[in-house]
Formats: structure tokens, C-alpha cells, sequence
């Protein structure tokens, strides 16, 4: 299909979005004014749509990773109705001009769901998702009736056991890749990552990166686009989106504690004042003293956002999560791409 934007992906897989769903947004406000959001917006089952489904991608990934989960949904006809964006810079969204982070792409996503007016909404937020997921509605609480957070947090990560500078190895930690990976083969490692997301020692997932950049190198990668590691590589084909979804790796050892860095014309962009107004809103909007929203959360084990301390301040601000808790120690980081039965099962319970 053909896009109104100049993101570097030219092609997608057949399965990338419903068909006839595809839409476009044009932000108005912001330093992102005038680029065009991606997202797609389909309508499932008979009647009045019960909720609606907002999917909330995390990096280095884009509103592909959810296909398991939409797909099932679509197939149980549960009357819903299902809207997933590209943030800039990612999937089939206008290119990033900056090195964008969570707060920058919630004030874009804050501007579509004002637009389409969503209302009635399950989020789905995983990785960065929530971040921008929370941070996009956290100030109109009442559009949220549910909340399912798969391999995230908004809270300051806990330095216990796995963090994200001796994540998935001591030796190779998550967040010093992106300063050891040139930005051209910055998709290839995403591919490897997104798409191989289990437990693995250092010589397979080496030898894994190894394997995913001589596909680059020869063509066969972006070739035919008919994989999801196609997806997760093609998105990153231009530099500024390849540095951009590098950004984000930078912030992850600060994650939920606040990260300064400065933006050519932008100046200093610092989201400490974002995640506290998060950390002090979330429980008291969607708690049991609030809105008592029902929340479900799905956690990889094999990863900082799937340790127990993680999962304990969900429930802390959160409790109603803890009945609704699904624990995967055999998955890493992308737990989406392994249970998204699972997780649209669980969105249709939490709809009773």
C-alpha cells in the first residue's frame, strides 16, 4: 500500500494492517507539527463497539508487534473497535527530525486520541508504550476504562537483579548498544532483538546479530519484506529514525528516574518532570480510590521490565493488577510477540 509519508519502509507485509484500515493523522502542534502519523482503525464484531482497543508500541519495534494480538481479537469477533499508530520514526510514520523520547511521542499520540475523540479506552502499552501510553492519557483518566502493560514501567527502575546496564549481559548491556552499533546496521540488530526474544547466552545471540547483518549486508533482509524482522530492520532505513530509536536505548538506564540530553534548536528536553507527574497521578486516577479501572499485566521474565521488583510497584499503585498478573520466565523483553493469544484473551475477560 501507499503511504502519504516519506517513512524509509516503502513496502510492508500484507498482514500489516487490516484491510482498508489504513489512516492518517497530521500533527498540529509541537515540534512534530506538520508530519503525518500513521495508525490503523478497524472495527470488529456486530453492534456498538464495546471498547476501544489502543495498542501503544514500545522501540525498537512499531504498531506490527501487536499483529498476534489484533489478529485474535479479530478472529473471536469480540465487538471492538482496535486503533494502533507508528510513532514518528517508526513503521510507516513520517521520518523522526530529532532524536525523539516517551514524552515526545505522548504529546503526539495526546493530539490523534483528542482527534478521533477515543473514548471507552482498553490501553495496551508495551516497552516505551507506557510512557507514551500513560503519559498521553494520564490528564483525561476518564477516557481509560482498562489497562493492560506487558514488559513495561513508569516508575523509577529498581536496581535490584536485572537493569539495563547488565541486561541481557554483563559483558554486552542493552544500553551500550547504542553507542557500539553504527546507525546503518542499527535495523539489523532490531530485527535479531525484536523477533528472538528468549533466553539465550552470549555466543547465540552474538552469533544471531552476526547472522541478521549478513542478511542485511546481501539484500535477502528487506528484499521481499515478509518477515517481521523485515519490518523491524526497514523502519530504521534512514539515519535519523535508526539515531532516534537509538535515543531511547541511551534513556533505559535512567528508566522512570528522568534523563537529560540536548536537542540541536530544542535545547535541554528532560523528562523527570514527565514521569513524576505519572508517578503521582497513576494511582490515584486508576486505583481502587479512583476509577478503579481493571488492569492485567503480561511480564517476560528474561528481562529488567519483567523482574519481580518491577511487578511488585504495579501492584503497589495499581492492585487491582495483581489478580489479572501473568508470569513468563522462558520469555524475554518482547513478550507480545510470543503470547498475543493470551493477551487478547485477557483483554476479553477484562471486558467480562
Amino acid at each position: 500500500m501507499s503511504l502519504p509519508t516519506n517513512s524509509p519502509m516503502t513496502r510492508v507485509p500484507d498482514d500489516y494492517c487490516p484491510p482498508g484500515s489504513a489512516r492518517h493523522f497530521t500533527l498540529g502542534e509541537g515540534p512534530d507539527a506538520g508530519k503525518t502519523l500513521f495508525y490503523y482503525d478497524v472495527t470488529v464484531g456486530e453492534g456498538t463497539p464495546r471498547t476501544t482497543v489502543l495498542m501503544v508500541h514500545g522501540n525498537p519495534e512499531c504498531s506490527y508487534t501487536y499483529r498476534h494480538v489484533r489478529d485474535h481479537l479479530i478472529a473471536s469477533g469480540t465487538p471492538c473497535r482496535i486503533v494502533a499508530m507508528d510513532h514518528i520514526g517508526f513503521g510507516r510514520s513520517d521520518q523522526a527530525s530529532f532524536e525523539m523520547v516517551d514524552m515526545h511521542h505522548a504529546a503526539n499520540l495526546k493530539q490523534l486520541v483528542a482527534h478521533l475523540d477515543l473514548r471507552d479506552i482498553t490501553l495496551l502499552v508495551h516497552d516505551w508504550g507506557g510512557g507514551i501510553g500513560i503519559g498521553a492519557l494520564i490528564d483525561s483518566p476518564e477516557r481509560v476504562t482498562h489497562l493492560v502493560v506487558m514488559n513495561s514501567t513508569v516508575f523509577p527502575m529498581p536496581a535490584q537483579g536485572f537493569v539495563y546496564t547488565n541486561y541481557p549481559y554483563p559483558m554486552l548491556p542493552w544500553y551500550r548498544t547504542a553507542d557500539l552499533v553504527p546507525a546503518h546496521l542499527w535495523g539489523a540488530v532490531s530485527a535479531y532483538v525484536v523477533s528472538h526474544a528468549v533466553p539465550q547466552g552470549l555466543p547465540r545471540f552474538t552469533a544471531g546479530i552476526a547472522g541478521m547483518v549478513a542478511r542485511y549486508y546481501s539484500g535477502r533482509l528487506t528484499r521481499d519484506m515478509d518477515t517481521p524482522e523485515s519490518v523491524w530492520c526497514a523502519q530504521f532505513g534512514t539515519r535519523i529514525n535508526a539515531l532516534s530509536s537509538q535515543r531511547n536505548v541511551r534513556h533505559t538506564p535512567y528508566w522512570g528516574h528522568g534523563y537529560r540530553y540536548t536537542v540541536p534548536g530544542l535545547g535541554t528536553q528532560d523528562t523527570g518532570p514527565f514521569y513524576r507527574h505519572i508517578q503521582s497521578r497513576i494511582g490515584a486516577a486508576w486505583g481502587p480510590k479512583g476509577q478503579d479501572i481493571g488492569v492485567a499485566g503480561y511480564f517476560g521474565g528474561w528481562d529488567a521490565c519483567g523482574k519481580d521488583e518491577v511487578v511488585a510497584q504495579w501492584h503497589a499503585a495499581l492492585p487491582q493488577m495483581a489478580a489479572r498478573t501473568h508470569r513468563y520466565p522462558d520469555v524475554g523483553h518482547f513478550v507480545e510477540e510470543y503470547t498475543g493469544v493470551e493477551i487478547a484473551e485477557g483483554v476479553r475477560a477484562l471486558l467480562g
